[in-house]
């Protein structure tokens, strides 16, 4: 395929919007290239072009996409059909597929996963119920379903994020398509989950020997999947070239800027990330802290102290199915020091956001005690009511993982802003809006957007109106989920140092929930990780990362994409190891019920899971 000076607009009220400007690259056939560029930069509107599915506003005002079809062996000008045209419905689906960056919203609730599969077969093939379910099952166990006979009959609901994922991949290639254009394909996706999906898209790309577009602002994806990149930023091809010369010899300041927003390993304690455009809070009118620490308070006490948490859902499996207990938190302990910023990190399911739910009292834990230190005395939690219970929840904030669900559309920034205060009571209504104005300052934003609603924002803009309202109430302690997981690279950049600067300006304590390690690696103190409900390893961060003693957490280490192509994931070696099933780990990190783990410190403030007995010489050795 090949794309020849590209030009896409969009028609709106408003006027005239040029998404992309005279973009062309081309795609051999087998071969894999990525286009990568920040949100908004137009890589997906590049891809709907392709499919035919630019929106009703979008329109194609000039160059060509030139596609050979294997069907009829002839080349066709896409950008010179109508979408709806049965030339254009035979190659969209057929010929070229598209992975969706969310599956959640591109899979029908009310379908089975078999029944949305074979359909997209049947629509382009001519094969009774009976071949399509076959051909269905066969797609659902080359993209990994280990039972495949078994998810056909399954609902997306069902399935995990990681599973539904690979649904979407065996829709993409039901009909063996010439192109697959992945669309952030691992976008939020824990590490080890994000590497078997990748190895998935790969070994199909060989078998089915079809041509991969990989659209991403992920660069250590990048590095792992594509022989070139072509890097587009406001529409604009900036460069191109093989992955070694983006890689080494970047030459335009946009790619170098690019590289250099990424977190990676090993960087100095005063590196700062250099996101394309920096966001610098404005501190010079710091809101005046509402619980000063009295003199008598201990310095060296914990803010927050964790003691033997256990939490169990009971779950039926369909509507009079049996009932089963999941264990979501099994007996975890931990500290956070005040001022400290202590990372969380795990796979998906592993329990980390069902603890984060516990410290905030949103659930309550079948065991366990967790107790706040404000400064005169401890407060344990479970026993806190009424007005006790409000004021504590000044004390602890969240910032959540999605900041296009967690604001609320009916509501202006001022709204959200100033509606923790009129909860608890705080202020006139004046005094209210001076601190969303000194509030939208901190966190870099105009005060003349106030008056708008979160749907004007970008993602960025939204994650940082979130963290404007976690801290409208002077909070001691901030639950941070998943707060960049859904943000490239460069807005990414600019959250993690602006987290980071509140931190050092108001004496923030983090709990920080990741399950991307390089990014923990640059916020967080000490680092505590997670498998199947229990903390396995717990330390420094410096020395978690020099001498990981857990089978699980060198996993996780080995999973994360290195934005660099001498360093590539061993696809093969992720895809055998089962670090996350405990009964696979070897002594005397496996759990038996007759021989109980538990947390010992393997070095000075280095904890980790191991068999009751088990001396730190034997984790040596």
């Amino acid at each position: 395929m090949t794309v020849k000076d590209l030009r896409v607009s969009f028609r709106l009220p408003e006027g005239v919007i040029e998404a992309v400007k005279g973009v062309s690259f081309s795609i051999a056939p087998g071969a894999s290239v990525a286009l990568v560029g920040e949100s908004g930069s137009g890589k997906s509107v590049i891809s709907q072009a392709i499919m035919g599915l630019l929106p009703k506003a979008g329109v194609i005002d000039s160059g060509e996409i030139l596609f050979r079809d294997p069907a009829s062996g002839q080349t066709v000008d896409i950008a010179a059909l109508h979408r709806d045209s049965a030339q254009m419905r035979a190659i969209r689906g057929g010929s070229i597929s598209i992975i969706f960056p969310e599956p959640s919203t591109s899979l029908s609730a009310l379908h089975t996963i078999g029944d949305q599969i074979s359909e997209a077969l049947r629509m382009h093939r001519s094969v009774g119920n009976a071949e399509a379910l076959e051909l269905t099952q066969d797609i659902l166990h080359l993209a990994g379903f280990a039972d495949a006979r078994r998810a056909l009959k399954t609902y997306p609901f069902e399935l995990s994020g990681g599973l539904r994922q690979r649904a979407m991949i065996a829709m993409a290639l039901v009909c063996h398509p010439a192109l697959l254009i992945a669309d952030e394909p691992t976008t939020a996706l824990d590490v080890t989950i994000q590497a078997q999906i990748l190895k998935q898209i790969r070994d199909l790309q060989q078998e089915l020997k079809m041509a991969l577009l990989l659209i991403t602002h992920d660069l250590g994806v990048v590095a792992n999947m594509v022989d070139e990149v072509v890097v587009v930023y406001h529409g604009e091809l900036m460069e191109a070239g093989t992955l070694d010369h983006i890689f080494r010899q970047p030459s335009h300041p946009y790619l170098q800027a690019l590289l250099k927003a990424v977190p990676r390993f090993g960087m100095r304690p005063d590196e700062r990330l250099v996101p394309i455009r920096e966001i610098r809070p404005n501190t010079d009118n710091l809101h005046t802290p509402k619980h000063p620490l009295p003199a008598t308070t201990d310095p060296n006490k914990p803010i927050l102290s964790v003691r033997n948490i256990r939490k169990q859902f009971r779950i039926r499996s369909a509507a009079a199915g049996p009932v089963s207990d999941i264990l979501a938190v099994d007996d975890v302990s931990f500290d956070i020091q005040r001022g400290e910023c202590l990372g969380l990190v795990g796979e998906s399911g592993c329990g980390k956001t069902t603890l984060s739910k516990i410290l905030m009292r949103a659930l309550n834990p079948d065991a366990g005690r967790v107790s706040f230190y404000d400064g005169h005395r401890d407060l344990d939690l479970a026993t806190l009511k009424g007005q006790e219970l409000l004021d504590f929840r000044q004390r602890m904030q969240f910032v959540f993982q999605d900041p296009f669900s967690s604001l609320n559309p009916r509501m202006t920034i001022l709204e959200i802003i100033t509606e923790p205060l009129v909860i608890h009571g705080i202020g006139t209504q004046q005094e209210r809006q001076s601190l969303a104005r000194e509030l939208m300052e901190l966190v870099g934003l105009d005060v003349r957007y106030l008056q708008r609603y979160p749907h004007s924002f970008s993602g960025g803009q939204r994650q940082r109106i979130g963290i404007a309202r976690a801290l409208a109430l002077s909070p001691d302690l901030v639950i941070c989920d998943e707060p960049v997981s859904a943000l490239d690279v460069s807005v990414q950049a600019q959250i993690l140092n602006l987290l980071k600067d509140l931190q050092a300006q108001l004496g923030l304590t983090y709990l920080f929930i990741s399950h991307n390690l390089a990014v923990v690696d640059y916020i967080a103190d000490r680092i505590a990780v997670m498998c199947r409900g229990q903390l396995v390893e717990l330390a420094p961060k410096a020395q978690l990362f020099s001498r990981p003693l857990h089978p699980y957490t060198r996993t996780l280490l080995s999973a994360v994409p290195d934005p660099n192509p001498d360093h590539l994931l061993d696809f093969e070696r992720l895809m055998l190891d089962r670090a996350s099933c405990p009964e696979d780990w070897p002594m005397p990190f496996t759990h038996h019920p007759d021989a109980p783990a538990s947390l010992i410190e393997f070095e000075k403030g280095h904890f980790v899971r191991v068999v009751a007995g088990t001396r730190p010489e034997e984790l040596v050795a």
